[in-house]
């Protein structure tokens, strides 16, 4: 069966033995602007210093867990989607998997 899944751990823990697997990454201050639209269109004004710094205190404790601990698996395809849109992203994805 054909799924698609999204999380921290889907490639290394939850999917490991999937055929296609993506490690979807942006920097960080690309995932800090996104943040702060998402939240400014649900009316919540956060300043993008301390979205910044709860990103990176995410990652931080992500990465150093000690049960699966946040990593890209060694067969996943990386995707630096800092610079493309979610069409962009979308697009490059099937084309990966021949779609």
């Amino acid at each position: 069966k054909n799924i698609v899944a999204e999380g921290r751990d889907m490639t290394t823990v939850v999917f490991a033995d999937a055929e296609k697997k993506f490690y979807l990454d942006a920097s960080v201050e690309e995932r800090a602007r996104r943040r702060m639209k998402e939240l400014a269109e649900a009316q919540r004004a956060v300043p993008f210093e301390q979205i910044l710094a709860d990103i990176k205190a995410r990652d931080e404790k992500d990465m150093t867990r000690s049960v699966a601990p946040l990593r890209r698996a060694a067969d996943a395809i990386y995707v630096d989607t800092s610079r493309m849109t979610i069409d962009e992203v979308v697009d490059r994805l099937l084309r990966e998997i021949g779609g």
